[in-house]
């Protein structure tokens, strides 16, 4: 035991020491850290920006091997002349079918050719030419050694979360990512593919329900719970498919699908990885064990994927990122009365009762944004597929563009064609006595947000 007074010295000294060095010098070493990690932080964001977009716009996953080896939807798209089968998916057709061309990618003398009339939008020749542009938005084609021969087809996220601004002629122009494509005539183009033994097998049953099934989708509309419960129809005897939903404007959102509990964007990404664009990956989900629920999952073990070859895990955080940089597209000068949406703004937040669950400025419920269907005045179908059997308190989004975002109108499955028909809808439903001029009012409110 050391004598006090030694001590005593010892602790003046290491204060007279310390007090001798600069403050800068003595916190050096934790200031230079805290700068290393900002800077650690901001490039991993600028990392994941690259790395998401890239993986949104390019990626298989590995899913030709479904939709070609299995499907083998290549052999449709080239035709019999070019040794697939049937007459082939014509550049026009294509553009039809909803699918979309990105200008950006087009090479200068195909650009030019298309410029001087001299490709034919008829020839399912142009469409191989075009997949090998990697010009095709969320298609990627594979081709022989000799790059003559389409010997596969994989699919990407922006096959249906992007479409383009027309800039050069309907369907061909630049992309717009997190856009929903509501021309994309999904079911449709599956229909094509010579073999659909993939969907009769899983859904046991045949190949003519099979076409049924996707004829009915229509465009802008796919059924991601299909491949679950096997309910391809309503009980009314309409598709049980819902909108494509956009995918922009989910920062702050909880809950990321139509309805309850799926979870938030990086579940979904792993989810239609995996089982919907039927990529190569490992999913999780033993919700999907529930037998009576989801009768067609649980008899696959659509919850237990363990594929050997994972190319879908470790895009996911990127993947994630991405998309929730995605903005929502402000309103163009001119979409809405300015006086008569601030008149509207008052009403959404008081008489119209609109902000008690569409908070501002995320206009969804922070926290667990779900309900009830009979709490928003509609059937329970969609709802009743989802884990919590609730409907999401949707985040109103660009709500002025009637054109691309929401073609095929409003909620779910489009049930709704206007907003007018949404406000009468809830006027009637929480009986809030709206007049004719508050129900215009708050409608260009609702076109500002």
């Amino acid at each position: 035991m050391q004598p006090r007074g030694r001590v005593s010295a010892l602790m003046l000294s290491l204060l007279l020491s310390t007090a001798l060095i600069p403050a800068a010098a003595q916190m050096s070493k934790e200031a230079t850290s805290g700068k290393e990690f900002d800077a650690t932080v901001a490039e991993q964001a600028k990392r994941y920006l690259e790395e998401g977009r890239e993986t949104f716009r390019f990626d298989t996953f590995g899913s030709e091997d479904f939709w070609g080896g299995k499907l083998k939807l290549h052999e449709a798209i080239s035709g019999e002349k070019a040794g697939g089968v049937g007459p082939g998916l014509s550049p026009e057709k294509a553009l039809e079918l909803g699918l979309k061309v990105d200008v950006n990618a087009l090479p200068k003398e195909v650009a030019e050719a298309l410029n001087k009339g001299e490709v034919d939008l008829k020839d399912p020749a142009s469409t191989v030419v075009l997949l090998k542009s990697n010009a095709v938005v969320g298609v990627t084609g594979f081709f022989s050694e000799d790059g003559k021969t389409l010997r596969s087809v994989g699919i990407q996220c922006s096959l249906c979360h992007s479409t383009v601004d027309d800039a050069y002629a309907p369907g061909i122009g630049h992309r717009l990512d997190g856009w929903p494509n509501r021309d994309l005539n999904i079911g449709a183009i599956v229909a094509l593919a010579p073999d659909l033994t993939a969907f009769t097998d899983m859904l046991q049953i045949s190949e003519e329900e099979v076409k049924k099934a996707l004829s009915a989708w229509g465009p802008g509309k796919f059924d991601a719970e299909l491949n679950l419960d096997g309910k391809a129809f309503r009980p009314d005897g309409k598709t049980a498919a819902t909108l494509n939903p956009p995918a922009f404007g989910l920062a702050g959102v909880n809950n990321h699908t139509w309805t309850g509990a799926w979870g938030t964007v990086s579940y979904w990404n792993a989810y239609v990885g995996n089982l919907e664009m039927h990529g190569k990956g490992v999913f999780f989900d033993p919700r999907l064990d529930d037998a009576k629920k989801y009768p067609v999952a649980a008899r696959t073990k659509q919850g237990h994927k363990q594929d050997k070859e994972d190319r879908i895990t470790a895009k996911l955080p990127a993947l994630h990122f991405y998309q929730l940089a995605l903005p929502t597209p402000k309103p163009p000068e001119g979409t809405f009365d300015t006086a008569a949406a601030e008149k509207g703004k008052a009403l959404f937040n008081d008489k119209a009762k609109c902000a008690t669950c569409h908070v501002p400025p995320i206009f969804t419920e922070p926290g667990w944004n779900l309900h009830e269907a009979d709490e928003i005045g509609i059937d329970d179908f969609q709802a009743m597929r989802s884990p919590d059997e609730r409907y999401r308190t949707a985040p109103l989004r660009a709500l002025w563009d009637l054109e691309k975002i929401h073609k095929g109108g409003f909620y779910h499955d489009g049930r709704f064609a206007t907003l007018r028909d949404i406000v009468d809808h809830y006027d009637r439903h929480l009986d809030l006595k709206l007049t004719d001029r508050e129900k215009g009012e708050l409608i260009e409110f609702l076109k500002s947000i």
